[in-house]
């Protein structure tokens, strides 16, 4: 029997950050690394000794936004092996008019999105030049193109002062600021690159509009605008504050994500889920299929942003965001999906209580089978990373693949409301893998690396092989979400301890070997958004750095939180 409900921001569902993170962000794909081992002696565990607050600022990996380093190294291998479907998403980057590097940035002072002068035009095509041009230096190192993407972004963010018009200038605050941030990403380092300038325009003039409108939603009643507004400038709030090494920033997203009392919040914007059919009612899904996919789409990004500094938004409530996009999917394949009438208020914050109010009883027909360049990202997920069942986004990802990005699916600006080219950047090699990279909270230039069987914590190099490891479940035991970490270029080979040092040893089956290899992920203790790894056979211990070496030491003081605590960087 299909069960309905509705997800108030009051319920037990709305868990703490620091329970967030322990629970969701760790999950492990759904692929056995070995059977548990046997039972032994070992000491009880103690409590976690957990800060209550963060120790401090923390410096996030970059790049590190839809794309990470790790993700160009391997995408760049997979297009120079004409490997496919990546070769044919790079095929379509290339043909891409905006991939040019001798596209001309058309920068303007001040930018209007609706009502009288609307001139924002220019600027959704120069974002989009700049990021595929980004993107493709990234992949192929030709300078022409990082050369490109320095040029746009340098021009606007020297020459821009202004966004505004109508209501819609928060849709261009919350849309273009997170696609800037995310192209601007891409060329952080390099050297001909205003940083600085960049950073500021980011702070200065699209966070607080995105904040504004988060807070006071253009002084309407909180369930007047849909989904897709909070969730662009979400989108915003957390690309800004990564791009800008701002916890405050990526806080205030995270914890709107969770609970915001706008409709993007994911109790909002997935009111109602069927638990029986794996399906989860879209907010705008009553209004029309274009906006609901777009939706999708924003809510990907801001998921992917998120699991690429280690938090998973994907995961939380469930997978609940999963049996939105499997319900968005399904119907636009032409199928048929349960819907629970949907009644919301619109004006004024001075709109009566009783006025205003409209009931949606079916779904929306309008833009029903649209393509939007969105679908491959969540599968990239939900099936690579996680191993879950994707069957109808699996399915209409298929019908898009290679897919574009802006440009390729129409000249206004709903043609240019997502970053596209998810088939070249995150189609799933294989399902149910999860690889990652560990990056020091105290020393974020550093991450653990091996070289040879010798573990430490190091600056990172390229190729990044050797510092990332393959999340698996727990060799000793699975209980609570422990696992192991086997070497991406040495396979067979696990992070282990011995004698409470570390190093890369191969998995000779014994139990004293799993147990020694396996651990449990807690949230950070010097960081809530973070990690610590707690040994699953001495459970009063903790993979920490001290002088660069790796051990597993008791913890007493603010120091030793700070160095136990990691970042895991897919």
């Amino acid at each position: 029997m299909t069960t309905n409900y509705r997800h108030l921001q009051s319920s037990p569902s709305a868990v703490s950050r620091r329970s967030f993170i322990t629970g969701a962000s760790l999950a492990v794909p759904l692929v056995a690394a070995g059977a548990a081992g046997a039972s032994w002696a070992k000491p009880k565990p103690g409590p976690i000794p957990q800060a209550t607050v963060s120790l401090g600022a923390s410096k996030y990996a970059h790049p590190g936004m839809v794309h990470t380093l790790a993700d160009v190294e391997a995408i760049s291998l997979r297009v120079a092996d004409s490997a496919q479907p990546w070769l044919g998403g790079w095929n379509r980057l290339v043909a891409n008019g905006r991939s040019g590097s001798g596209w001309q940035p058309r920068p303007v002072e001040t930018v209007v999105r609706g009502g009288d002068g609307s001139n924002y035009g220019p600027l959704f095509a120069d974002i989009h030049a700049a990021y595929q041009n980004a993107l493709r230096w990234r992949i192929s190192g030709e300078a022409a193109h990082g050369a490109a993407a320095v040029r746009i972004l340098n021009a606007w963010s020297g020459t821009l002062t202004t966004v505004t018009g109508n209501a819609d200038r928060f849709l261009a605050a919350g849309i273009y600021g997170y696609q800037f941030a995310n192209a601007a990403e891409l060329v952080r380092d390099h050297p001909d690159f205003e940083f600085e300038r960049f950073r500021g325009m980011l702070l200065n003039i699209f966070h607080p509009m995105n904040e504004h409108f988060l807070t006071n939603h253009n002084g309407a009643v909180i369930t007047n605008y849909w989904a897709n507004w909070d969730l662009c400038n979400m989108a915003s709030v957390l690309a800004i504050g990564i791009f800008a090494d701002r916890d405050d920033l990526v806080d205030r997203a995270v914890t709107y994500f969770q609970s915001g009392a706008g409709n993007g919040s994911l109790p909002n914007a997935v009111p109602y889920v069927y638990e029986d059919e794996g399906l989860a009612q879209w907010q705008e899904s009553g209004r029309d299929q274009a906006h609901s996919i777009m939706g999708i789409g924003l809510m990907g990004a801001f998921c992917e942003m998120a699991w690429n500094q280690g938090i998973d938004c994907y995961g939380h409530d469930n997978n609940r965001f999963l049996k939105a996009a499997e319900y968005v999917a399904k119907y636009n394949l032409g199928n048929d999906v349960p819907f629970t009438p949907y009644t919301w208020q619109s004006g004024p914050l001075s709109t009566a209580a009783h006025a205003g109010w409209q009931t949606q009883t079916v779904p929306g027909e309008g833009g029903r089978g649209q393509g939007r360049p969105v679908w491959d990202q969540v599968l990239g997920h939900y099936s690579g990373r996680k191993g879950l069942s994707t069957p109808w986004v699996s399915q209409i990802a298929a019908t898009l693949r290679p897919d574009g990005g802006g440009g390729d699916y129409g000249p206004n600006s709903g043609g240019y409301d997502a970053l596209g080219f998810g088939t070249l950047m995150q189609y799933p090699a294989q399902t149910g893998r999860r690889v990652s990279r560990l990056q020091s909270f105290n020393v974020p230039d550093r991450y653990i690396r091996h070289s040879g069987s010798t573990v430490r914590l190091e600056l990172p190099t390229s190729p990044v092989k050797d510092s990332q490891f393959r999340v698996v479940l727990g060799l000793a035991s699975q209980a609570d979400g422990r696992i192991s970490f086997e070497s991406v270029d040495m396979p067979g080979y696990f992070l282990r301890h011995w004698n409470y040092q570390f190093s890369l040893v191969q998995n000779d089956g014994s139990a004293i070997f799993k147990a020694d290899a396996t651990f449990l992920p807690v949230a950070g203790l010097a960081h809530n958004y973070l990690t610590s790894f707690r040994s699953h056979n001495y459970p009063d211990r903790y993979i920490r750095h001290s002088n660069y070496s790796l051990s597993l030491t008791t913890i007493a003081n603010d120091l030793d939180r700070s160095d136990a605590t990691f970042r895991m960087v897919d």
